[in-house]
Parts: structure tokens; C-alpha cells; sequence
């Protein structure tokens, strides 16, 4: 939801003719915030505290801005979404401090007529300034120009991530049409792009540098929309995702380019917001590749990704990509979304998806998928221990929807009593693994099921004595020396007699599957958005 502000003057206005650029030194815009507040998170960048490694929040988060109606999850594990996250996202956690919302920005260059920039240096050394600030409206043009952003006084922190102060360029309402220009940040909360509220950013082929911690590559929250096209974007701080959104959510859409986060706490991807990706190099080197928040999504299409989350004794596990709900109150709880069509997909440490105290849907189709060393589980839908305040203890199961279409995939299935897991397979894929029910964090149970479709063409390849709900299988279920495996039910009925040592054991068996509950797979085209005249 767009969250509102009130744009207010301070100082003297200063006129210059329409075809230079309009800046005002140091002025501030107002922003309209009520007073309630939301569940801590766990860095005041905006990230949860409560989110996985990916990236952190510092203290407190500041009181949603007039016109934000959603309200923070209640504790008990909602219907489709994994809770994990801290302010800008993901299982990590940032630097805090308390923040009770954004009455001002200060701007090195406010914008607030149509303007044009080309060839210029813009910079800013302010204490949690905006290089440049687009409001009331305005149309500005950015191009061939170098940006720079140095401040070591910035605090950064939940202003900054919810609302993009101290953010190299800034738009909260109006457009920002920013090309083929080199952006560097050397600030806390010094986001390279970011689109908040009312504001709109579109940027190509711009380079994108970001060192200190809360400063995503490109980023929006409060409703803002950004595209991308071609960009090269590298950030190295904590809680600082290449491609990062927050409170209030948003819109991103990117076409090629290569985004790198080095930080820790820092995805490749954080979302909370609708993010659609073509044709990109997507790297984490110090955190999960991925993480997605509540009422969100994440589409990926011909990319290449790659994390490397590192062991945290505060996780119940290590993985590459996280569906979840923190309860911060940064996101909506809702259902998760995350689709991978084509592409790479690299996890270097721990299992590749989990997902927890959520609703969820997975689609994987046709994509490359290379696991870690110990690769500890392909999938986990499970509750988790509340170390880090997501959901209710035996109350914080997932609720996943898996479809998998001509896709290898291998390592155990993981799930409990108190999650719903749909796992289909279709159109020719493979699963080498177990299927194992683990009730580590149940408290004291469930009704929960796993459900596993296999559809004609496909093949699981057993690898360990499994245990679920009900089977439903069209294709082959045999073992690594390609033996038949017993199916038994758990009333010590046959269902098939097979010559494995491996026994699959069920409530219920099917010799038929039945497909109809599959997730629909999207194409890019579904996402992309034409690239406009201004950034020629």
C-alpha cells in the first residue's frame, strides 16, 4: 500500500530557469507518520530483527506512515507465510536503534520541478542526506553524471530503510529517470536508488557501489515502484540486499544486469515487495541468496543465482532460500511466493528452501540447481524453535505449495506435524532423497500432512526409509540401485511390494496422481516493462 507524506518547503525557494536543474541546498520534506508502532524488528535499517541471516533491523521500527492499514501478524502461525526476517530483510539482523518514523528530509539537491541533470557531480556529506530528493511531482533526468554519498555521522537504521533517508537519490513523489552514471555511497542507510510512496525510479546501465551497512544496491518500500535495466550493483554492508524493499512494500522490476551483496545479513534478493527479475547475475557472498516475507514474491526468469549463508546458532537450520513471516510488522502476512523458470540456482552452505510460520508457493521449472557440500535438506516446511520471535512455539508450521516441472532435484523433504506441504511433480522431474517427518518443534502436535503427487515421466529415487501422509504416484519409486520400494500403510497394509531395504510408509496410497493442484508457472512477459525514451 502507498503510503502518503506531505511535502513542506523549508527555507527559501530558489528559482532557476526550466532547463538547468533545480536545487535547493540542505532543504526538507515533511513526512506524515501516525503514532503507532510495530512489532521491533531487527535492524533499524528497515530489516527485521526477527528475519533469518539475510539482513537485520535495528531496534525499534517507526510508526507506520498515514494510509499504511496493514497490521502485524498476531503470533500464531497465519496462513501462508514463513516469518524470518529483520526490517530490510532476511534471517540476519543489522544495527539498531530506535526510530519513530520520518518527520524530514535533508537534500543536497531538492527537486520539485522538472529538471535535467547531464554530466554533472552531485554529491552530499550531510548528516542522513539525500544526494538528490524528487517530490511535488517532478520529472528529472540523471545521466552521464557521477553521484556520491560520504557521511560517517549518518546513523542509517529504520529511517532509512522504510523511508530512504540519507539514500543517494531519492524519489517519493514524482519521477527519477537515472542512466548511464556511477553511484557511490560511503554512508550508513545510503541506499544507491530508492523509490518510496508516491515516487518512481527507472535506472540503465548505471554502476552502483554501497559499502557501509543498510544501503541496498536498489531499493523501495512504502508502495514506491523502481525498474532496472543493465545495472551493475555491488553492496557491502550488513542488512544490505543488492535488490532490497521493505515496509509498505512495492514494486521492482529488473532486466539484466549483475547484483552482488558481500555483507552478512545480506541477500542477493530481500523482499518485501513484488520483484520480477530477467536475465541477471544474482550473487549473495556472506548470506542466503533469498528471502521473501509475508504477502510478497519473488519471479525469476533465465538468472543465475548464488548464496552462501554461514551457520548461525540462533537458526534452526542453514539454508539458500527463505519464505517466512517475522512478525515485524514489515510485511503483510500472506502468501509467499517464489518461482524460478530457468536459470542456475547455487546454495554453498546448508539446505536450499525453507519455509516457515507461512503460507507458501514454490515453482521451480527447468532450472540448474548445484547443492552445497552437506547439503542438508532440498526442502523444509516446518515450525522453528521462536528463537528469533517468528510465530507462536508449535503454532509456527508452514503451509507450502511445491510444483516442480522438468526439475532435478535432490536432498530430503522435511516436514511436521503442524505444516501442510503439497509437494507435485511434473512433466518429467526427479527427486533423489528422503521424505522424513521431523516434530523437533511441534510443541505438542498437529494435523498437519505431506502430501506427495508424482506425475507420469517422473521418478523418486528413494534414499532413506520415508514417512508421509499420502502418496499419490503415476511414475517410478525405486532406490539408487533402481530396486522397486515397499509403500506401506501405517495400518500394515502392502501397497506395493517392492526389493528395496527402503520402506515409503503412508496414511493413504494412490496408483494415480492427481496433477489439478499444481501452482501455474508465469513468463517474463507477464513482468516486463517496456524501457523508456528518457534513459536512451
Amino acid at each position: 500500500m502507498k503510503k502518503k507524506y506531505v511535502a513542506v518547503m523549508l527555507g527559501l525557494v530558489l528559482s532557476m530557469s526550466t532547463a538547468s536543474v533545480y536545487a535547493a541546498g540542505s532543504t526538507a520534506v515533511t513526512v506524515a507518520a501516525d503514532s503507532s508502532s510495530d512489532s521491533s524488528t531487527d535492524d533499524s535499517s528497515g530489516d527485521d530483527k526477527n528475519a533469518p541471516q539475510g539482513e537485520k533491523t535495528d531496534g525499534e521500527p517507526p510508526a507506520k506512515p498515514d494510509g499504511d492499514n496493514s497490521e502485524p501478524p498476531t503470533g500464531e502461525k497465519p496462513d501462508g507465510e514463513p516469518p524470518q526476517g529483520d526490517g530490510q530483510g532476511g534471517p540476519g539482523g543489522a544495527p539498531g536503534g530506535q526510530s519513530q518514523g520520518v518527520e524530514s528530509y535533508d537534500a543536497a539537491n531538492d527537486y520539485t520541478e522538472d529538471a535535467t541533470v547531464d554530466g554533472e557531480t552531485l554529491s552530499s556529506t550531510g548528516t542522513d542526506e539525500n544526494v538528490a530528493h524528487i517530490s511535488d511531482g517532478a520529472k528529472v533526468s540523471i545521466k552521464n553524471s557521477t553521484i556520491t554519498r560520504e557521511s560517517s555521522d549518518s546513523q542509517g537504521g529504520d529511517n532509512s530503510s522504510f523511508y530512504g533517508v540519507g539514500a543517494a537519490v531519492l524519489a517519493t513523489d514524482g519521477e527519477a529517470y537515472v542512466s548511464n552514471s556511477t553511484i557511490d555511497t560511503d554512508s550508513k542507510g545510503a541506499a544507491g536508488l530508492f523509490a518510496y510512496g508516491d515516487g518512481t525510479v527507472y535506472a540503465a546501465n548505471d554502476t552502483i557501489t554501497t559499502k557501509q551497512d543498510t544501503s541496498g544496491g536498489i531499493h523501495a518500500a512504502g508502495g514506491g515502484k523502481l525498474y532496472a535495466w543493465d545495472m551493475t550493483v555491488e553492496t557491502n554492508g550488513e542488512s544490505s540486499a543488492a535488490i532490497r524493499s521493505d515496509r509498505g512494500g512495492g514494486t521492482m522490476v529488473v532486466d539484466g544486469g549483475t547484483y552482488t551483496s558481500n555483507g552478512v545479513g545480506s541477500p542477493a534478493i530481500y523482499s518485501t515487495a513484488d520483484i520480477s527479475v530477467n536475465n541477471a547475475t544474482l550473487t549473495a557472498n556472506g548470506s542466503e541468496a533469498i528471502c521473501i516475507e509475508g504477502l510478497n514474491s519473488i519471479h525469476l526468469f533465465d538468472s543465475d543465482l548464488t548464496g552462501n549463508m554461514s551457520d548461525d546458532d540462533q537458526n534452526d537450520c542453514t539454508w539458500n532460500v527463505i519464505l517466512y513471516q517475522s512478525m515485524s510488522g514489515d510485511s503483510e502476512v500472506g502468501n509467499s511466493t517464489f518461482e524460478m523458470n530457468g536459470g542456475s540456482l547455487t546454495a554453498k552452505n546448508g539446505g536450499m528452501f525453507y519455509t516457515t510460520n507461512t503460507e507458501s508457493t514454490i515453482t521451480l521449472s527447468d532450472v540448474d540447481i548445484t547443492y552445497a557440500d552437506e547439503n542438508d535438506f532440498f526442502l523444509k516446511c516446518t515450525g522453528n524453535s521462536n528463537q528469533r520471535g517468528w510465530g507462536e512455539n508449535g503454532k509456527n508450521g508452514a503451509d507450502c505449495l511445491f510444483t516442480a516441472t522438468k526439475q532435478e532435484m535432490q536432498g530430503d523433504v522435511v516436514w511436521d506435524s503442524i505444516s501442510q506441504l503439497d509437494f507435485y511433480m511434473t512433466d518429467g522431474s526427479i527427486l533423489i532423497g528422503a521424505v522424513t517427518d521431523d516434530e523437533s518443534n511441534t510443541g505438542e502436535g498437529g494435523d498437519g500432512y505431506c502430501n506427495i503427487y508424482i506425475g507420469e515421466g517422473c521418478t523418486w529415487t528413494v534414499t532413506g526409509d520415508s514417512t508421509l501422509t499420502s502418496l499419490s504416484n503415476s511414475g517410478t519409486i525405486v532406490d539408487d540401485k533402481g530396486n522397486t520400494v515397499t509403500v506401506k500403510g501405517t495400518d500394515g497394509t502392502v501397497y506395493v511390494e517392492g526389493e528395496s531395504d527402503y520402506t515409503v510408509t503412508v496414511d493413504s496410497y494412490s496408483d494415480k496422481a492427481d496433477l489439478s493442484g499444481v501452482s501455474s508457472t508465469s513468463q517474463w512477459s507477464d513482468y516486463e516493462v517496456e524501457k523508456s525514451e528518457e534513459l536512451a
